[in-house]
């Protein structure tokens, strides 16, 4: 969030691919009015979050059916932390459960975007081409939906495997969004600057 400077004060939230809640944590820290944590699996989030009357808990919850009724409304802030599924396929879920004006942070594990052939020893995508092109592929599959890359960067800390990950910000209504050369650009730069 500090990188893109996105204010979550008194706004609703999806943390989808919730787990023990570590996304759901930080935008309550920075005063979120509601976030809804959203995981397919069951009993991670930490009971301190559970028990927080600001979050709901949606557990057992496939992200790629989401839909506004499921979460009690659209939301205005959606942050996305998926394992072992393209971003590309939840997409759709993620930005039909978002306001018009809301703000959109997946962040982006290569590894889960390139293809099985594609990956290293230990699941790591080392390739810098590989990573650019995933994270470049995603913010495409945005775009087809109406949702533009504002900003892009690399998590400053890797993966538990040692994969580096990188934050998209996406919008629907922005003045100045980053495609084509400018979008290209702007994810190798994030790769380049990145952990390697």
């Amino acid at each position: 969030m500090d990188a893109f400077a996105i204010s979550v004060q008194d706004r609703r939230c999806l943390d989808a691919g919730a787990s023990t809640g570590g996304f759901t944590e930080v935008l309550l820290d920075r005063g979120a009015a509601e976030v809804v944590a959203a995981d397919v699996g069951y009993g991670q989030l930490a009971w301190s979050l559970r028990s927080d009357p600001r979050v709901a808990v949606l557990e057992r919850t496939n992200v790629r059916a989401l839909q506004p009724d499921t979460i009690g409304g659209p939301v205005d802030v959606v942050v996305a932390d998926l394992s072992f599924i393209s971003l590309t396929t939840v997409l759709p879920a993620l930005t039909g459960c978002a306001t018009p004006d809301a703000d959109i942070v997946p962040m982006v594990k290569p590894q889960f975007e390139v293809g099985r052939g594609q990956v290293g020893a230990g699941g790591v995508v080392d390739d810098p081409q590989l990573r650019t092109a995933a994270v470049v592929g995603v913010a495409q599959r945005a775009e087809q939906l109406g949702w533009h890359t504002v900003g892009v960067t690399a998590s400053p800390l890797p993966g538990p495997s040692g994969n580096v990950e990188y934050f998209l910000w996406l919008r629907a209504r922005t003045g100045s969004p980053l495609t084509g050369d400018a979008l290209a650009r702007a994810v190798a730069t994030a790769v380049a600057e990145g952990p390697q």
